[in-house]
C-alpha cells in the first residue's frame, strides 16, 4: 500500500470516528461546556474547537477506543481557557457593557432556579466548579473525575465539599433555592 493510500484510509477513519463521536455526544459535551463557561454561544464553540483539534490528531492518539475521554478532558481545559480570557477581559476592559439583554424578567421557577445555579456555580473556583460539574453532570465517581482532572481522589473529595458548601451559601444569600444544590439530589 502506498503513503497517499495510507494517508487517505487514516482521514477516512477520522472523518468516520470524528462524526460518529459527534453524532452520539455534542449536544451533552456542549451541555458540560455550559455548565463550566455560563452560556450556550461559547460552550458551542469550545465544543467546536474540541472536534476540529481531535480529528486533526487522530493519527496521533494513542488509544482511539477513549476519544470520548479525551474530548471531555478537552472541553474541560478548553472551557478553563475560555475563563481565563474573560478574566483578563474584566480587567483590561472594565468598561465593556454587561449583557441586560440576557436577563429574563418574568422567569418561569424553573428558569429562575436554574439560573441561580448556574450564577452560583460560576462563582466558584474552577476546581470546584468542574468537580461538581463532572460529578452531578457527567455522574462520575471520584476515581473518574480524579482520571478526567488528573488529580488524586483526595483532591476531588474536597473539592467537591467545598465546592457544594461555597455553592449552597451563595443560593442560600442569593435567594436561590437550597434545593438546587447538588447534594440534595436524590
Amino acid at each position: 500500500m502506498t503513503e497517499a493510500a495510507r494517508s487517505a484510509g487514516s482521514a477516512w477513519d477520522a472523518d468516520t470516528a470524528v462524526e460518529q463521536l459527534y453524532a452520539a455526544h455534542y449536544a451533552s459535551l456542549v451541555r458540560l461546556a455550559v455548565l463550566l463557561v455560563g452560556e450556550r454561544a461559547a460552550a458551542e464553540d469550545v465544543v467546536q474547537d474540541c472536534f476540529v483539534a481531535m480529528h486533526g490528531r487522530w493519527r496521533r492518539l494513542r488509544e482511539p477506543d477513549k476519544a470520548l475521554a479525551y474530548l471531555r478532558q478537552s472541553v474541560v481545559n478548553r472551557s478553563r481557557s475560555v475563563l481565563r480570557h474573560r478574566g483578563v477581559e474584566r480587567r483590561h476592559a472594565p468598561t465593556l457593557a454587561t449583557d441586560a439583554g440576557a436577563l429574563v424578567t418574568d422567569p418561569a421557577e424553573d428558569g429562575v432556579r436554574r439560573d441561580a445555579v448556574l450564577s452560583a456555580l460560576g462563582r466558584l473556583p474552577s476546581r470546584q466548579r468542574e468537580v461538581l460539574v463532572l460529578r452531578y453532570y457527567l455522574d462520575l465517581d471520584e476515581a473518574g473525575i480524579a482520571a478526567e482532572l488528573g488529580i488524586s481522589r483526595g483532591a476531588v473529595k474536597s473539592h467537591a465539599s467545598r465546592g457544594a458548601a461555597t455553592l449552597r451559601r451563595h443560593l442560600d444569600r442569593d435567594g436561590g433555592t437550597p434545593s438546587a444544590t447538588p447534594e440534595d439530589r436524590p
